[in-house]
């Protein structure tokens, strides 16, 4: 059944990226390490398909909402990382998790993952992380994560500036 549901997602993410739209003027579309490593704050979240007053939980950490104004460390790519949690919004807790993200390309589309490194656990033994579509990178930053929301496809916006 998780594989089924894993082949759903798959074919969601290749009908959405299918239809994408011609990139803005300005905006890096041959995404590389050096355009997004770095410093970034996560100025705003919007979804596609899931009402704006939701309680959507994401990266298993805490609800979407609280990850607004998160910072979050990018050194180099397959490196270290870091994002931390200032929010102290009801239902939020401040917290850093230390990570390690890579770049990967899934035909033309580049995708941001990353991993949650626990104390003394390595990156190569973590099984499970995070995928996302980076749709531009240069001084912003826009990630987008296709979900399933009640049995739709949906998705995630994130968008983040350089610090």
């Amino acid at each position: 059944m998780k594989n089924l549901s894993l082949a759903a997602l798959f074919l969601a993410l290749v009908a959405i990226l299918g239809t994408a739209c011609s990139p803005k003027q300005g905006v890096t579309t041959n995404i590389n390490k050096g355009a997004v490593k770095g410093n970034w704050v996560l100025t705003n979240i919007r979804y596609e398909g899931i009402p704006d007053n939701a309680k959507v939980t994401v990266f298993d950490e805490a609800n979407a909402k609280c990850f607004i104004g998160s910072q979050w460390v990018l050194p180099d790519n397959n490196a270290n990382g870091s994002y931390t949690l200032s929010s102290t919004a009801e239902g939020c807790s401040p917290v850093t998790q230390n990570i390690v993200w890579t770049l990967t390309k899934q035909g033309n589309v580049t995708m941001f993952g990353f991993k949650k490194l626990y104390s003394g656990t390595k990156a190569k033994n973590v099984t499970s992380g995070y995928l996302m579509e980076i749709t531009e990178a240069g001084s912003a930053m826009t990630w987008r994560a296709n979900v399933n929301f009640e049995g739709k496809s949906a998705a995630i916006i994130y968008s983040l500036q350089r610090r």
